[in-house]
């Protein structure tokens, strides 16, 4: 009897196994299952002042835990207060030089866009997966075409929803830092209008006006309206609009964005935080040359849509080392990688965004990860020579390729 209900449980066995095997297949998807083994390089990024490294040793330690192997550059997490020792006890490889780890990698984890001293390191398929921001480089951009690399770019990696899951967390940071360099360079030793953005009892707080309601400006406005600042907030999306009527204080207030509202509200404002965003699309000059005579002498504007070209005319990229310039009496903030100020939390609040596609990347290798993950597929910029990203193309007057 025993006998006969053993050999009675073995089918039955094995109909639980299948269907508990398709089930963890529905429940976490082909990107568990495991079939390339990748080389994945951190080199140390280069650009001026720019502190963040592509990766902590907590990410360094899962892929080397799904059996890739991963090279570090000698000194690339230091800016972020990480240190060889620690991606070592990682598990990862320190290699002395940056052309080692371009030469030795199948992809690239970065966190700013290659600079021209990085373009020839780049090797044909290799996958570079970091800031790129094309639109508003038209060099990078015929770079990475002739480098014939996989450029996924993090700022295009797009939600169901529409949201930028690896945009958010660098423009939260970003929107904050706004407000912390505008109310600084309010300062009269710094030629601003010598305004205290949360005022003291018996004089006005501060103006600040935001140009988009979207997480860099939500952000800024959060920050300004905790100083006591009284902040307006203009965008195009209604909803948007809404929303932020909803969560933020009375001192908040919210207006829809056209050119004529906008030089009315300039006329008023101390701190102008340019956020406008256009996915992968060069930003739209909101504010004009000729607007700036409107404005009081020492007003500063922060544009945080430099990074895309900016969306006041007179933007042109600074760097933390010399951050501000000065025209027709506004002073004008434009620095290009705002979070490389703050690396240690821009760091860890990037790989906890980024590390799941990375993982995806090496398990699958980038065709099938991005034929599994359509949010990824939408981070394909430039593949093989080709531009594949249909606003980059129509920013530099190509023909998008599907990829």
């Amino acid at each position: 009897m025993l006998k006969n209900g053993y050999f009675d449980m073995i089918p039955l066995f094995f109909v639980e196994y299948f269907c508990f095997y398709l089930i963890f297949l529905f429940n976490f998807g082909p990107s568990t299952v495991k079939n390339n083994i990748m080389t994945v390089g951190i080199p140390k990024e280069i650009k001026n002042n720019e502190s963040r490294v592509g990766m902590t040793p907590a990410g360094v330690f899962e892929l080397v835990k799904n059996n890739h192997t991963v090279y570090v550059q000698s000194g690339a997490g230091e800016g972020s207060g990480f240190f060889n020792q620690d991606y070592q006890r990682a598990g990862a490889t320190i290699l002395d030089t940056i052309g080692q780890v371009y030469a030795m990698s199948d992809m690239i984890v970065k966190v700013k866009e290659p600079i021209a001293e990085e373009y020839n390191l780049i090797q044909e398929g290799q996958i570079v997966f970091t800031y790129f921001h094309f639109a508003s480089s038209e060099a990078l951009t015929k770079a990475m075409i002739k480098s014939k690399a996989i450029c996924i770019a993090y700022e295009t990696v797009e939600d169901e929803d529409g949201t930028l899951p690896l945009l958010t967390p660098m423009s939260e940071v970003a929107g904050r830092m706004a407000i912390q360099q505008g109310a600084k360079y309010l300062e009269k030793p710094v030629k601003g209008k010598g305004v205290l953005l949360g005022g003291v009892p018996g004089v006005s707080p501060g103006r600040v006006l935001v140009l988009g309601a979207g997480t860099v400006g939500i952000q800024a406005a959060k920050m300004a309206a905790g100083l006591g600042a009284q902040v307006t907030i203009l965008d195009v999306n209604m909803k948007r609009l809404r929303y932020v009527n909803d969560i933020m204080p009375s001192h908040v207030v919210t207006g829809f964005s056209n050119e004529f509202n906008i030089r009315n509200h300039i006329k008023t404002n101390d701190l102008i935080i340019g956020g406008v965003l256009l996915k992968g699309a060069k930003a739209p000059n909101l504010i004009t040359r000729d607007m700036l005579k409107d404005m009081h002498p020492g007003t500063v504007i922060v544009d945080v849509a430099v990074d895309q070209g900016g969306c006041v005319e007179t933007t042109k990229p600074t760097t933390h080392e010399d951050p501000i310039y000065i025209i027709d009496d506004v002073v004008h903030y434009c620095v290009a990688n705002m979070p490389g100020a703050v690396p240690y939390t821009s760091t860890v609040a990037l790989t906890n965004v980024t590390l799941p596609y990375v993982l995806k990347l090496a398990n699958l290798g980038w065709r099938s990860a991005c034929k599994l993950d359509k949010s990824l597929e939408k981070g394909l910029n430039v593949v093989e020579g080709e531009v594949v990203y249909k606003e980059i193309a129509e920013t530099f007057h190509l023909e998008p390729v599907l990829a």
